[in-house]
């Protein structure tokens, strides 16, 4: 419409074979993408289906990782059932354990200085934890900005640098170093883990999200894009234009942004999801984005 709006004259191009051809595509490519994104979702979802037997042993795992999360934070109840509170909880932990341990390490003295890589990556682990739960304050689950905070946790490279320091034979640390860099890296795995759980978790809510909201806009898109190829006629629109636009430029580049409708919530959820997926390509001690340093942002970018 701007281009009709400032330059030549479209008018003698809307109409006859452009328009036909333009939303023949268009009704192919709706019927097509809504069928295959659709399949796709039910192909994920089909996943959570399962004998009695199957559910139970998920249950039982999730369980076992609780108890295991509360042995850690040192919970005498439970730890919190919603996801933003139960990693901030976890990452709290970690920070405490790191903020300790540096805390130690400085007030030894010389004593300390054998230690001084412990204390180091002690602070740094500390440090990160503060950032994280920062972000996560006022999160819950299904907000992107909470995932977007645990994907930048980079605890993979924490869990790799922990365990260098454990086992690096020219590194001498005291059995009470030794003790707190191995609760991190514990507490590093446990937050490892349950990122997991909860992306895989978003995933399937973002695909269910991303099948309601095609199944609503495909099919006012489809009827807006066959009642074009029946009825649209150039010469049945009164008047000359609106604003300068001529009004059958009008009515093709609002049936063509109503038929593109669904091709648009596609792509944001595939971006969003993209970038999810290319953060936690693999999980534990592997570093795939050495670009995430300690001051890269929590901000959740608008995807």
């Amino acid at each position: 419409m701007g281009s009709a709006a400032v330059g030549p004259d479209l008018h003698p191009l809307v109409g006859g074979d452009a328009v036909e051809t333009l939303f023949q595509a268009l009704v192919t490519a709706i019927i097509t993408g809504v069928t295959l994104v659709l399949a796709v979702n039910q192909l994920v979802l089909s996943q959570e289906l399962g004998s009695l037997s199957d559910q139970r042993d998920r249950l039982r795992g999730a369980l076992d990782y609780r108890e295991d999360a509360d042995e850690f934070v040192g919970r005498e109840g439970v730890s919190p059932a919603e996801p933003a509170a139960f990693l901030r909880e976890l990452v709290g932990r970690i920070g405490e354990i790191g903020e300790r341990a540096a805390r130690r390490a400085s007030n030894a003295g010389s004593a300390g200085e054998r230690e001084a890589p412990a204390a180091e990556y002690a602070g740094s682990v500390s440090e990160r934890a503060s950032a994280v739960m920062d972000s996560l304050s006022g999160r819950s689950f299904g907000d992107f900005g909470m995932l977007w905070a645990a994907l930048h946790y980079d605890y993979s490279r924490q869990i790799q640098e922990g365990r260098s320091l454990l086992h690096d034979p020219d590194v001498e640390l005291s059995a009470e170093a030794r003790s707190e860099v191995g609760e991190i890296v514990r507490g590093l795995v446990l937050f490892g883990s349950v990122r997991e759980h909860f992306k895989t978790l978003y995933f399937q809510r973002d695909l269910i999200d991303l099948s309601r909201a095609l199944l609503a806009l495909a099919l006012p898109a489809l009827v807006v894009a066959v009642l074009m190829l029946l009825y649209f006629e150039p010469g049945g629109f009164a008047g000359g234009g609106t604003v300068g636009v001529p009004n059958p430029v009008w009515a093709v580049s609002v049936a063509v942004a109503v038929s593109a409708a669904p091709f648009a919530v596609l792509l944001s959820f595939i971006l969003r999801i993209a970038t999810v997926t290319r953060r936690t390509l693999a999980a534990g001690p592997f570093v795939l984005h050495p670009e995430l340093e300690t001051g890269a942002s929590f901000d959740a970018p608008g995807v």
